[in-house]
């Protein structure tokens, strides 16, 4: 292993042992948080359709938003994890519509729209347990 992807490792184990501390109170607070300053960018104010993903575990929820956007009448795809770890997406047709996948995720259940249908995306929100300043994303290092 090389020092770099050493040092990601490393980061990434202290990252989610912290993600661990946090209360229930602590996640619907960061649910909340996140919610609201990402109704507030200007990237999502304009947007007819977004790509976004259902929050696992202690991330930090996206449930709130998704349904806000949803709410304003924006289409948002949610991905859907094939075998060989590329993405599908769906439509996200609210909590009902989801279904328990594999690695504990929620994905639609509905219509496969096929792996290109995130090009029709005008904003794309994606996890990550970290960014740096020049928008470099650490994930939890599964890929895709």
């Amino acid at each position: 292993m090389n020092t770099d992807m050493s040092a990601k490792a490393v980061l990434r184990r202290e990252l989610l042992a912290a993600r661990r501390l946090l209360t229930d109170q602590d996640a619907e607070r960061a649910a909340s948080v996140l919610a609201r300053h990402a109704l507030e960018l200007p990237e999502l104010s304009g947007a007819r359709t977004v790509a976004a993903y259902v929050s696992v575990g202690r991330e930090p929820g996206t449930r709130a938003l998704l349904d806000a956007l949803r709410a304003r009448g924006v289409r948002v795809l949610l991905p859907v994890l094939l075998a060989d770890n590329d993405l599908d997406w769906a439509a996200y047709e609210g909590a009902e519509g989801l279904a328990k996948a594999g690695r504990g995720l929620l994905e639609p259940a509905g219509e496969r729209l096929g792996p290109d249908a995130v090009l029709e995306a005008d904003a794309v929100l994606l996890p990550g347990l970290a960014v740096d300043a020049r928008g470099m994303r650490l994930g939890r290092g599964g890929g895709s």
